[in-house]
């Protein structure tokens, strides 16, 4: 067995589920209109860009998290599953989870998306392991911080490095797939790192180091 880690936005997802969940919220009346469709478009040109403040785009991204019920926030995320998510999973993407779960591999999802987005989409996936951005919670209610380090960039390693050593495995003949230069630290800590509809900077990359390039999308 080995492990199998995802990346979920724009790999196993046609999207990138931060940005629509901001777009949703938009949509929803929930957020300011202007100013937030202006940050939340900022950050993800930042994040392509590989010049992403993480923890001013959390500042932003998780206000909405602390200023709702958690009842208002799972009614909105049941709309979102519907209306975002469920278009946006790509069939190719659930064959290649299919593939190593016929091979007896673990599977595990890391995303830079914080884990009230990625868990109910994890779930839907039938992958139990997930390595999010966690947002602190205290006496049941969102306080618009984040919690530990964001698995972002290093922080995906840093993150996959704990989340290893408590399970007591290692990364001895593991996978990763992901679409995104940000990506790279965790790309090149495995034995088969591949690169799925890459952008253009990992693309250069996988093709230098003579890496797998696949396609999930039709």
């Amino acid at each position: 067995m080995s492990l199998a880690i995802f990346d979920l936005d724009n790999t196993l997802l046609s999207i990138d589920s931060d940005h629509a969940w901001g777009e949703f919220l938009l949509e929803q009346g929930a957020v300011d209109p202007v100013a937030y469709r202006q940050a939340n478009d900022r950050f993800m040109a930042d994040y392509e860009a590989g010049t992403l403040d993480m923890h001013a785009f959390l500042e932003v991204a998780l206000k909405p998290l602390a200023d709702n019920s958690p009842e208002q926030l799972a009614a909105w995320h049941q709309q979102f599953m519907a209306s975002k998510i469920e278009p946006s999973i790509l069939p190719r993407g659930e064959e290649l989870v299919a593939r190593h779960r016929t091979r007896g591999d673990t599977l595990l999802i890391i995303t830079a998306t914080n884990r009230f987005i990625t868990g109910p989409i994890a779930r839907r996936l039938g992958i139990d392991d997930l390595i999010a951005v966690e947002p602190e919670m205290i006496d049941g209610r969102y306080t618009g911080r984040v919690s530990g380090t964001p698995s972002y960039r290093e922080g995906k390693v840093e993150r996959l490095t704990a989340w290893l050593a408590d399970r007591e495995e290692t990364l001895d003949d593991a996978w990763f797939y992901s679409d995104s230069h940000n990506d790279l630290p965790l790309l090149e800590k495995v034995d088969h790192p591949v690169a799925v509809d890459p952008d253009t900077t990992l693309r250069d990359t996988a093709e230098a180091r003579g890496w797998r390039i696949i396609s999930l999308r039709d």
